[in-house]
């Protein structure tokens, strides 16, 4: 090569760098979570180890409710096993033997996060929650998701159990891809009813939907393992701001600013 190409490409080289640097989302909240990731429109804007594994909790139930979603399932009827009426944590109540819709659970899960109802619904579509986790495994592995490995479908803390804020935001876009899911994960409240007539009313676990403007979903997390974790998603004229937080230090006063800094970002942009 020539003195002149070298120089070329070393010129290139240091182009290439300070765009980089330039690019790279910056960490505008030091030590507000384990790891955190805001993107505005897709493109990461503040970031603190973003593809740092981190055990994700109920989020989760992200990945189950993608794929019962892509599985259109419908009001199909679910029977209760065993496995989903003894789960533990946060959970409806449901018994073994009950009769449930298919929609009704997935609403419980993801507006609520009953995890009898992410059970019941993974056993049902599988045939059990081993062949489910595999499924779920699989979906990551074709979505790219190279820092996720689940080894239950609804975030009970568990060895090898991880995900990333960055994984977490893809999947996050992929199920508000999903109408159904974008649906269910804005509401406040549903009444849910088991085909024997019992009644259960759900009330979302996200403090923002139908409180701050904007504020779409998505979901909540917590364990002993995993601390307080959230996805919160938001939508303002036309410009869509995913928050993703992993072991949150105040999950709720940092996602409002992170959310809001998130929108000024956008405004800051220059016109397309």
């Amino acid at each position: 090569m020539s003195d002149r190409a070298t120089r070329a490409a070393f010129a290139f080289a240091l182009f290439v760098a300070a765009f980089a640097v330039r690019a790279a989302p910056t960490d505008s909240f030091p030590g507000a979570a384990a790891a955190y990731l805001v993107t505005v429109d897709g493109v990461p804007a503040f970031a603190a180890h973003p593809e740092r594994p981190l055990p994700p909790a109920s989020l989760a139930k992200l990945m189950t409710a993608l794929l019962v979603a892509e599985a259109a399932v419908g009001d199909a009827i679910v029977t209760i096993g065993p496995g989903a009426a003894a789960e533990t944590g946060t959970r409806l109540g449901l018994r073994a033997g009950e009769r449930v819709r298919a929609s009704d659970l997935l609403a419980a899960m993801l507006v609520a996060s009953a995890n009898d109802a992410c059970r019941a619904l993974a056993d049902w579509l599988a045939g059990s929650e081993r062949e489910f986790v595999a499924r779920m495994n699989a979906r990551a592995a074709a979505l790219g998701l190279a820092d996720t490995v689940f080894r239950n479908a609804c975030g009970h803390d568990a060895p090898g159990m991880h995900s990333s804020a960055r994984d977490l935001s893809a999947l996050a876009d992929r199920v508000l891809a999903q109408p159904q899911l974008a649906g269910l994960a804005a509401l406040e409240q549903r009444t849910l009813r088991t085909l024997g007539g019992r009644t259960f009313r759900v009330r979302t676990t996200n403090a923002f939907v139908g409180r701050i403007p904007g504020v779409t979903g998505l979901k909540t997390g917590y364990t002993a393992r995993a601390g307080t974790c959230l996805v919160l998603t938001a939508e303002r004229e036309g410009v869509r701001v995913i928050v993703v937080l992993l072991g949150a230090r105040e999950r709720w006063w940092d996602a409002a600013a992170m959310l809001e800094h998130g929108f000024d970002f956008a405004n800051a942009r220059p016109p397309r």
